[in-house]
């Protein structure tokens, strides 16, 4: 059991280690209770393992766990012998048999395993039990491979993995064979490995093309989404902040231009002071100038009496003469 977790499991037929202890026949009873070291329980699983999946690795891993110390010899058909009783398979028989060795529960791999378990094949191997799952195995004429064995009480039951299978495998292959053509196509396989014919190839290819664009789309459409959501938090930010400030300024305002604000009660202690600049205090009533009443100008000497104009020219000729000598007087 050390050995399969550290290296391969060897082939029956490589292998010179052979089982050397008496091959006393053993019941399931005397299986389960344990057997010594030096006596192993030798359980018998075989199949085709054609891609192998975790359901393969399930039931070799209850065939190995079925009796406390246990050796398990896995038989592997052989091309040849699947094709004809079973058809093709995707994996040629090294791949399946290198497939089996890096199992763990496995302990020795038998190729080109019988397609019906014959007493001398038993006998060769010395196994002890074979393990399988329950459900009657009809095939190259049987109703159930297994009958045998069951009659002889070898047969140890395993349960089978639902949802997946090598079937199942296949068919998920051929319902997306575009795809896994296109994907191929793509890593660089030519048309004539994959069998697609030369119109099939352009088609996989002008799609291919399209999804690049619907991916660089998606790309560009996630990162403008990712853009609008940091213009938005941004603007959401700058609005916020606009409203501190305008609330700020609001105030400043209010506080120097308001009703009771600082410029208000500043221009009007500059008005007051215009005020008294402009109109000085009157005099006291005391005051000797204030009973004196202005002295009213003569009048101007040319000043005519709008009320009462010249007569005559004569009169005009006279009043002008009478100007004109007094004027010489003041002189």
């Amino acid at each position: 059991p050390f050995q399969t977790l550290t290296a391969p499991a060897p082939f029956a037929d490589e292998t010179s280690c052979q089982c050397q202890a008496p091959h006393e026949k053993l019941t399931i009873a005397q299986a389960r209770l344990g057997t010594p070291a030096d006596r192993p329980v030798r359980v018998y699983a075989d199949g085709i393992f054609d891609l192998f999946h975790s359901g393969h690795a399930r039931a070799l891993m209850q065939a190995k766990t079925l009796f406390p110390n246990s050796y398990l010899l896995v038989g592997v058909c052989s091309d040849d012998l699947t094709h004809k009783f079973k058809g093709f398979t995707v994996m040629n028989e090294t791949e399946r048999y290198e497939a089996l060795r890096h199992c763990r529960y496995v302990d020795e791999v038998i190729r080109d395993a019988p397609w019906t378990l014959t007493p001398e094949f038993l006998e060769k191997h010395k196994i002890d039990f074979v393990a399988h799952d329950d459900i009657p195995y009809s095939s190259a004429g049987s109703d159930d491979v297994y009958k045998h064995i069951k009659e002889a009480g070898m047969f140890v039951p395993t349960q089978r993995t639902e949802g997946i299978s090598t079937s199942d495998i296949i068919t998920r292959i051929v319902r997306d064979y575009d795809v896994y053509a296109r994907r191929n196509l793509q890593r660089g396989y030519t048309a004539k490995e994959l069998n697609v014919s030369f119109i099939n190839e352009k088609k996989y290819r002008f799609q291919n093309q399209v999804d690049k664009m619907k991916e660089k789309v998606k790309n560009v459409e996630e990162k403008s989404k990712e853009f609008v959501y940091k213009v938005e938090e941004k603007s959401h930010d700058l609005i916020q902040k606009w409203e501190e400030k305008s609330r700020e300024f609001i105030g400043n305002f209010l506080e120097l231009f308001g009703p009771d604000g600082a410029w208000k009660q500043m221009f009007q202690e500059r008005s007051g002071r215009m005020l008294q600049a402009f109109s000085p205090r009157q005099s006291p009533n005391s005051s000797p100038t204030r009973g004196r009443s202005p002295s009213r100008s003569p009048s101007p000497p040319w000043v005519f009496n709008k009320a009462s104009p010249p007569s005559s020219p004569k009169a005009a000729s006279a009043s002008l003469s009478s100007m004109s000598e007094g004027d010489e007087d003041e002189k």
